[in-house]
């Protein structure tokens, strides 16, 4: 599942490459399981609100990107 991560304000915030979602500056963060995201110690984080190609985060997974670029 390859695509875009918005966080609950519409910015782009990550990138799903295979199972691993990465950072803007290409860092890899976590591990993605179906629609959970795990860090890459394995503990549950959080989960995806899929949408498509492109995948929004619960307002309360916001907290996982926190260097999010300004609006």
């Amino acid at each position: 599942m390859d695509g875009k991560i918005f966080n609950s304000e519409g910015q782009y915030v990550a990138a799903v490459i295979a199972n691993a979602i990465y950072d803007l500056s290409g860092r890899k963060l976590y591990k993605l399981r179906r629609q959970k995201i795990y860090k890459l110690t394995g503990e549950f984080v959080g989960h995806l609100n899929s949408t498509g190609a492109d995948n929004r985060l619960a307002k309360s997974s916001d907290r996982l990107f926190p260097n999010a670029p300004a609006p």
